[in-house]
């Protein structure tokens, strides 16, 4: 496996060439569900409540892909002498062991099996609705109390990098959201200090192998635990991670010793079994491209969203509500050079990897995706990742696959913060704060994201609905050191400028603010120097075109 340097891809076939998806190994898809023992109209029988609740919460609706492969057609292949090794009911499969290709052969002539292989053929597109629609504004300057950098220890700039540390200042660090992180192997997360605060407040609520069928992860590769330790590291003064309060599915897919299309498979298996048990989020630093047996390798036309298994199974898992964080890959050196599978599908958060200085990291992968679209879509530190190591030290690693986790964590906390917005609300938001946003390429994307301009970019548009006209949203209120100015207009002529002004009781002005123009309908400004100001009742008045709004506002 060459997780650091390079990732897996995924090709699907169309013969019994392509249906060995590892040595001995099979892939049978069946036909249909039918005279399924389960109901969507009872989907308590196959999902947990919090499953449920989330597809109640953002009206997602139940569909076939939900329902279990039919028993009968699984017992069917035991009784032929075929091991079953997992199944997905995402597509309605099936991989099996068996050292008789005599009898592999024989499979296509049950009446109840579609083929036996990966098809090639494209998926039809999985993208959710998006209703958020402003570009962020936001002039960076915030106090941040410098006495608490020692907290996060050696890993603060990661954390910094994002302004994740807001987020947590302001109470959200993850409690009450659930994340799958699916990976190679999570060696002595049992054991090592950095992790007792999840074990010691039971927050590691899961955990399975779907490669050797059994329930010990922690006896495996080191990628997962290093991984971890990005998100949920608590070792104050030493390294905290991005989400030290979330609790988490530790699910193993990946083989480290063999690179097969098996590996494919096992993802989207622990994604619906994340699913199942009502996770919000998949971080997965794994990706794919070349494998062991070369002919089933992905070329770059694969890389369109549509192609690879995995891909289309991360997209399955957007449309179920799951936010998907995937790493672009570590191919930006190689002769591939692009991303890998499943960043290159549309629904998911693709994290590429930028140095302390904030310059792109040689390794990582470029975009675009084989149609064009821009990949990756943000960037976060990994070029060095500050991650603890199978010895219990904190130590430094490169690759995509630190970034994306270092974002996972930022992103459970921002939505934490705003659980009322689906995951592609929450997605848009990200890219929209980001450096980059109106100049995006394929080797940033949208850039390195801003969490606490999200945050506040949200906390305002929570209150503009479509009957909102204008809106001048102030705060915090009383304030001390830092004012927040978000401005809303569906009146206006763009382009235009903005006059922020403030005034005291007696109407002597005491601050006057020309804004940028904005390109959309939505300006938000950071005022740092409010700090000077006297106590008492200030006007905050903002003007655009012949748009007029203030607001009385306290300063402590």
């Amino acid at each position: 496996m060459k997780f650091i340097v390079s990732i897996l891809i995924f090709t699907f076939g169309h013969s019994l060439l392509f249906a060995q998806i590892s040595p001995d190994h099979y892939l049978v898809n069946f036909t249909d569900k039918n005279n399924n023992s389960y109901s969507l109209e009872y989907p308590e029988q196959f999902l947990t409540q919090r499953a449920i609740d989330r597809r109640t919460k953002y009206n997602i609706a139940f569909d076939e892909t939900d329902l279990p492969v039919n028993q009968a057609y699984i017992d069917s292949l035991k009784s032929l002498g075929l091991k079953i090794i997992n199944v997905s009911k995402w597509f309605n499969s099936v991989s099996v062991y068996s050292k008789d290709t005599l009898l592999i052969d024989t499979l296509n002539k049950i009446s109840f099996i579609k083929s036996v292989g990966i098809s090639k053929n494209k998926s039809r597109k999985i993208k959710n609705d998006l209703k958020a629609n402003a570009q962020i504004k936001y002039e960076q300057s915030l106090n941040f109390d410098s006495s608490a950098y020692d907290y996060y220890g050696s890993g603060f700039r990661q954390i910094e990098m994002l302004n994740a540390q807001y987020l947590h200042e302001a109470g959200f660090k993850g409690e009450g959201m659930l994340v799958a992180i699916l990976d190679a192997g999570f060696y002595k997360v049992n054991e090592l200090a950095a992790f007792d605060s999840i074990r010691a407040n039971n927050q590691i609520v899961g955990v399975y192998d779907f490669v050797d069928k059994d329930t010990s992860v922690y006896d495996a590769a080191t990628h997962g635990m290093m991984v971890l330790s990005t998100i949920a590291s608590n070792l104050p003064g030493e390294l905290v991670g991005t989400a030290p309060k979330a609790d988490f599915l530790l699910l193993r897919t990946e083989q480290v010793a063999s690179e097969y299309i098996i590996e494919e498979f096992n993802w989207a298996v622990a994604a619906e079994y994340a699913d199942s048990l009502g996770a919000d989020i998949i971080s997965s630093s794994l990706g794919y491209n070349n494998f062991d047996d070369t002919t089933q390798s992905h070329s770059y036309s694969d890389m369109d969203g549509n192609t690879a298994l995995i891909s289309i199974a991360a997209d399955l898992a957007a449309k179920k509500g799951i936010l998907v964080v995937s790493s672009a890959g570590n191919e930006g050196f190689s002769q591939w050079k692009y991303i890998s599978a499943p960043a290159d599908a549309d629904s998911v958060l693709t994290v590429g990897a930028v140095t302390e200085d904030e310059n792109i990291a040689f390794f990582s992968s470029r975009g675009p995706t084989f149609d064009r679209r821009i990949k990756p879509d943000v960037c976060a530190q990994g070029m060095p990742a500050v991650v603890m190591s199978a010895n219990g030290n904190i130590t430094l690693s490169n690759g995509t696959s630190f970034s994306a986790p270092i974002i996972t964590g930022a992103v459970t906390c921002l939505w934490q913060a705003h659980p009322e917005l689906n995951n592609m609300q929450i997605i848009e938001a990200i890219k929209q704060s980001a450096d980059r946003y109106n100049h995006p390429d394929t080797i940033f994307g949208y850039g390195i994201p801003d969490f606490y301009a999200a945050h506040i970019y949200l906390n305002s548009m929570g209150q503009i609905d479509e009957n909102t006209e204008n809106l001048l949203n102030v705060f915090p209120n009383p304030f001390k050191n830092i004012l927040n100015v978000a401005f809303y207009s569906k009146n206006i002529n763009l382009p235009y400028n903005t006059k922020l002004e403030i005034f005291d009781v007696h109407g002597k002005k005491v601050m006057d603010v020309h804004a940028d123009d904005v390109a959309r309908n939505y300006s938000l400004t950071v005022l740092d120097n409010v700090g000077k100001l006297s106590s008492g009742v200030y006007i905050v008045r903002i003007t655009a075109d012949d748009i007029v709004l203030q607001t009385k506002v306290i300063k402590q």
